[in-house]
């Protein structure tokens, strides 16, 4: 049953304001939202916050996702060709911004920092009256602004962030993921990786030092572990190095056959790039070719590794070259705007604006437990993975996930990952409940002042 809102300003006016509040019946009540939740939208226009890394380690990834965000935001206010709105199914959406309200927004560089990215979006709710947050390139970033969007009663609707965590322990009912997680890729790339290199092998990991660094690593373990390999070791490193041969050095002599890179952006592009030149690729041990694994990375890290991304195998959640309506549509609204096709990161960001703008159309309203319970369970088509279910249980999304390979003779300078495969949302689906973690309420709705 629906729970009636009582804020500040209602108990403000006085005892018999108060009780007669109180008394009201809910369907009575929903007039009264204006006061009630943060940053509620009365004039012509409506507000969304970027929180972005435009500087740092996920910096390219960052200024991606901030091309895809203004594109999404044409289209949403009808301009341009429209792009996945006119593929979107269901949809609600009808090109004259959000509940008649043209879509404006504005920026935060959260710098690949989690402090600075929950600074960020502070400001950007509170000074410029963002009534939905969105962004980012790493997990530690997602994780503490959609901890501060609880505490506001806002709306965050995730960018790029793949650790198990951000829809698992840290899970909350204002955050919302469309990016695939950890557990995900080591369920889809564990088969490929069984047929290329078979169930004998050695793994040596080298582990980005944060939140999708240590699930990355446990996914992928427990995966590999699973085929009959061996961990040999799993060492971490810090966020934004880039000289990695302190660790690389004790890899050539540690009996190892595989070495797994859980690194992301320029962490990958400089690990991979110095274990090809330390001739990791080049040697044999245990009587076997050494191999290296990426289990996830973007066409953006494979066009900076270059040379050293060809034949490696990891996973993406999306690609430009898909054949699908939704995908083509994406990528030619994408190219035509900036002159080379979307990554993973692009994309997903891209798609988060647009079912958050859905969700207010369809809850016909901007009162964020409305547009929760409006997310909450949808399933929808057309926007490059399939059928997608947005799971109530967690915010997470069940869609497909692809297990990529850098192509061994592209044909151009975009041409830089193969689709080995695409795994399907019944393989990729998992009980929610082996992440733990609590949603919290919707309501009461807090306040941002």
């Amino acid at each position: 049953m629906a729970k009636f809102i009582t804020s500040r300003r209602t108990v403000l006016k006085g005892t018999g304001a108060g009780i007669a509040a109180l008394s009201t019946p809910y369907f009575f009540s929903k007039g009264a939202w204006a006061q009630d939740f943060c940053n509620n939208p009365t004039g012509s226009t409506v507000t969304i916050g970027l929180n972005l890394p435009l500087t740092g380690t996920y910096a390219e990834e960052g200024a991606d996702e901030l091309k895809a965000y203004e594109l999404a935001i044409k289209h949403l206010n009808g301009e341009g060709d429209g792009g996945l709105l006119n593929v979107l199914k269901p949809s609600a959406l009808k090109g004259n911004g959000v509940l008649g309200k043209k879509v404006q927004f504005v920026t935060s560089d959260s710098q690949t920092l989690s402090d600075v990215a929950r600074a960020g979006a502070t400001r950007m709710i509170e000074r410029d009256g963002a009534i939905m947050i969105t962004g980012g390139s790493s997990s530690g970033e997602a994780i503490a602004v959609q901890s501060l969007c609880q505490e506001l009663g806002v709306i965050f609707m995730a960018g790029l962030t793949h650790s198990n965590d951000t829809t698992g322990k840290d899970k909350r009912r204002y955050g919302f993921r469309h990016f695939f997680n950890a557990y995900q890729s080591g369920i889809a790339i564990a088969p490929v990786l069984k047929e290329a290199y078979g169930s004998d092998r050695r793994a040596y990991h080298l582990t980005a030092d944060y939140t999708w660094g240590w699930t990355q690593e446990e996914s992928i373990k427990a995966a590999t572990e699973a085929l009959g390999w061996e961990t040999v070791a799993t060492v971490r490193t810090p966020l934004g190095a880039a000289d990695y041969s302190q660790y690389l050095t004790p890899v050539l002599n540690s009996g190892a056959d595989v070495l797994i890179l859980n690194h992301y952006g320029n962490d990958m592009v400089n690990s991979l790039t110095q274990a090809v030149q330390f001739g990791m690729r080049d040697r044999q041990a245990n009587g076997k070719q050494f191999e290296v694994v990426v289990p996830l990375f973007s066409e953006l890290m494979a066009k900076g590794a270059g040379e050293s991304i060809k034949g490696i195998f990891g996973t993406s959640n999306w690609h430009w070259n898909l054949q699908d309506e939704g995908s083509q549509a994406f990528t030619k609204s994408f190219g035509a705007a900036y002159g080379s096709p979307p990554s993973q990161a692009a994309h997903t960001a891209y798609v988060q604006a647009l079912l958050y703008a859905d969700a207010c159309e369809r809850a016909g309203t901007f009162y964020p437990p409305e547009v929760i319970k409006a997310l909450e369970g949808f399933e929808f088509d057309g926007m490059g993975n399939g059928k997608t279910l947005y799971r109530a249980e967690d915010h997470q999304c069940m869609k497909s996930v692809l297990v990529v390979r850098g192509n061994e003779n592209p044909t151009s300078q975009f041409d830089v990952l193969d689709v080995v495969q695409e795994v399907g949302r019944d393989v990729t689906t998992y009980d929610p409940s082996i992440f733990g973690g609590e949603l919290g309420d919707a309501e009461p709705v807090p306040t941002c002042s």
